[in-house]
């Protein structure tokens, strides 16, 4: 839900600020000794003039950074952290939206929460499509005509990410003997917050809105330490416990029911080079985790191998090579032998928790 923002200083406008009598009370008012002790030392000629002319320089000339050189609305970081709330609120709204929800009311909030954030979620949308690649072919109402399609699409999607987000409920109820009901595994647990927001990352960039998916996947990053690119694909009944430092790359493929552990890193061993030393873009480059594959905490696995199915890959673990079905790789093994041997695993150590 939105709150009015209070107008500080007893509704003094910017533009009154301004005015050297209001904004000396305003900035008095909540001085401390030394503070006051600063407003008595004479005033520094900071030579902004110049400053602020080499920046310009430096901004419009030197180091434009500018797409097309041009100035553009950025999408908002703000407004997608509140659209993605509004979106959590839609898939589990007596988790994420009102507690006072019961049977008679709750269809209507979903309903009432969907209308107010669908249409941020397009303007949002249109101002991340003026960054992709063929935006400079396109005028500003195809721009809006693809945004309203796109964000259309996405929301026919919602009911589909749902269910793959009950699955993941599911593995993390099931994979954690310390999780005692699946509200708690909603409200607590920062792996299902991050599985939450790159659902609805993933679904936006494989519609075609990239910028848009990392902002919110760097949302998820910033609020839970778990960093999941959007571009990743991931099946369903995926597990995250604790998960503070995990990262998974941009071309990794994860299959059904994989359960990962805290500062996992699924990332690349080496990036090709095309001309001038710049680095091809969207290689595959990360590891494949097929099914029923548990990674514990600390392993790094990098480049493009293939994690076998019902594998155990053992807490930090470097591993680059691929290796086969219901394997069981520990440190010791790495240590002491250049070949991973699949190797009988009891349902002992596959289950076991922290």
């Amino acid at each position: 839900m939105r709150h009015r923002r209070n107008r500080p200083f007893g509704g003094f406008g910017p533009s009154e600020w301004l005015l050297p009598s209001r904004a000396w009370y305003c900035s008095s008012i909540f001085m401390d000794d030394d503070t006051m002790h600063r407003q008595d030392t004479p005033a520094t000629n900071w030579n902004l003039d110049q400053i602020v002319a080499e920046l310009r320089a430096s901004r419009e000339l030197a180091h434009n950074i500018r797409h097309q050189g041009r100035i553009h609305k950025l999408p908002s970081r703000k407004a997608l952290l509140g659209i993605v709330e509004g979106l959590c609120a839609a898939l589990f709204p007596t988790h994420y939206g009102r507690a006072d929800l019961n049977e008679t009311n709750v269809d209507y909030f979903v309903g009432h929460t969907l209308n107010q954030t669908l249409p941020l979620l397009q303007d949002q949308v249109r101002r991340g499509l003026v960054f992709a690649s063929h935006a400079d072919e396109q005028d500003d109402r195809s721009l809006t005509d693809q945004a309203s399609r796109i964000t259309s699409q996405f929301a026919d999607q919602l009911p589909t990410i749902r269910a793959l987000l009950f699955t993941d409920l599911q593995a993390a109820f099931r994979g954690d003997p310390a999780a005692t009901s699946t509200s708690e595994i909603l409200l607590c647990y920062p792996g299902m917050t991050a599985v939450i927001y790159y659902r609805i990352a993933h679904a936006l960039h494989r519609l075609g809105t990239p910028l848009i998916a990392r902002l919110i996947s760097d949302i998820a990053h910033s609020s839970t330490g778990i960093d999941i690119h959007p571009a990743a694909e991931i099946g369903s009944h995926f597990f995250i416990d604790h998960g503070t430092g995990v990262v998974i790359g941009e071309t990794t493929v994860i299959g059904k029911h994989v359960r990962l552990y805290q500062a996992v890193t699924l990332g690349a061993k080496r990036f090709a080079e095309g001309e001038q030393g710049v680095l091809i873009k969207g290689e595959p480059r990360h590891p494949i985790v097929e099914d029923d594959v548990v990674i514990y905490a600390g392993a790094t696995i990098l480049g493009r191998v293939t994690i076998g199915r019902a594998s155990v890959i053992g807490g930090n673990v470097w591993l680059t090579q691929s290796v086969p079905a219901r394997s069981h790789v520990v440190q010791a093994q790495m240590r002491t032998s250049a070949t991973i041997h699949p190797k009988p695993i009891d349902g002992q150590s596959r289950d076991q928790g922290t």
